[in-house]
């Protein structure tokens, strides 16, 4: 087996049991420890170099969205060895097996362990894009809360509020189905009713496990129903700055749901009454600006700054265009957004 996991989880020990069971089992294994937040294309061929080195005949990912996406890249190179990362962007480009995979989260955040998405930068262009196809689902998902008991509070807050993002961006998109609007609902639910006392309480195993189901359920309704322009915009920002991807998302979210207007409202009123703080008496305008009012708060409450700091002017019509490409038409949003807007919410999202 091949093991992609990074330098920050082999050091703390949090894969030894996973080993030792391993060698128990006599199953040969090779660690590919390399993976940078934000995976790189360089990462994938490391370790792909790794595995077909070794003749290796599956792979672990072990670790949060990075290790995942990474190895999600060692498998459709694998399965496409005659296509570089960079041809495999965009919609099944792979439409091939690739070896079993098994992803095993240590954050609760990306649900990367259930969807169709790889998620690869070049650090030598800055550019941030998928590869998108079914062939890219892992084949096993292990939900073990206690691989989360240590994450960091600025980890947990803000893998957290990227579930979040997965889910509400998926639920006020034009591409669900029933299935992902409650797959989007069960999570919005759990995480509104969970994620402070992860946050404040690490070793809270209830707490633990229903973020991690939390995750997973996000995950499974964008795979679907896909994300929007929140996604688009923090993609910019991890591939000019390395932003990390959570972190990116959490402070972008309620300036993009603000900025959609009374396009999202409906289904943004949906969610406020989901979780309790919509009074009948509202309007849907009234509600909807609760909600976001709420991730706000969530977001203060976590220490989640409201502005990205770093954004240089001069990158902004860059990302602008790359962000517009992304989205549209790919992005079944509420509305269409402009190059113009898009401008506007860099502006806004700037410290």
């Amino acid at each position: 087996m091949l093991l992609v996991t990074d330098q920050g989880i082999r050091a703390v020990g949090l894969m030894d049991k996973l080993l030792e069971g391993l060698d128990n089992a006599k199953i040969a294994y090779f660690i590919y420890d390399g993976t940078v937040p934000n995976p790189t294309v360089d990462n994938v061929e490391e370790a792909l170099e790794i595995y077909l080195r070794n003749d290796c005949s599956g792979i672990i990912a072990f670790g949060g969205g990075s290790p995942m996406d990474c190895a999600k890249g060692v498998g459709a190179r694998i399965a496409r060895p005659n296509k570089s990362v960079a041809r495999m962007r965009g919609i099944l480009k792979v439409r091939r097996a690739i070896p079993p995979l098994f992803a095993i989260p240590t954050t609760s955040g990306t649900g990367s362990e259930a969807t169709l998405a790889a998620v690869i930068s070049n650090s030598r262009t800055h550019e941030k894009f998928a590869i998108n196809d079914h062939s890219l689902i892992p084949h096993y998902a292990v939900l073990d809360p206690a691989l989360t008991y240590g994450l960091p509070p600025a980890i947990t807050s803000t893998t957290g509020v990227d579930a979040l993002t997965h889910a509400v961006e998926a639920y006020i998109g034009r591409s669900n189905t029933k299935q992902t609007r409650q797959r989007s609902r069960e999570a919005v639910s759990l995480i509104f009713g969970n994620l402070l006392e992860a946050y404040r309480n690490g070793d809270n195993r209830e707490a633990r496990a229903n973020m991690q189901k939390a995750s997973y359920l996000a995950g499974f309704a964008f795979t679907r129903a896909y994300v929007g322009y929140v996604h688009a915009i923090a993609h910019t920002l991890g591939g000019f700055y390395s932003v990390p991807h959570g972190l990116a998302n959490a402070v972008i979210l309620p300036y993009v749901l603000d900025y959609y207007g009374a396009s999202a409202h409906k289904p943004l009123a949906e969610l406020a009454d989901l979780i309790g703080i919509g009074d009948p008496a509202d309007t849907t305008e009234r509600k909807a600006t609760k909600f976001i009012e709420a991730i706000r708060m969530l977001n203060e409450d976590m220490d989640i700054p409201r502005k990205i700091a770093g954004i240089a002017d001069k990158d902004i019509p860059v990302m602008v265009e790359r962000a517009y490409r992304e989205a549209n038409p790919l992005y079944p949003v509420p509305r269409i957004l402009s190059r113009s807007d898009l401008t506007k919410l860099y502006e806004r999202i700037k410290a």
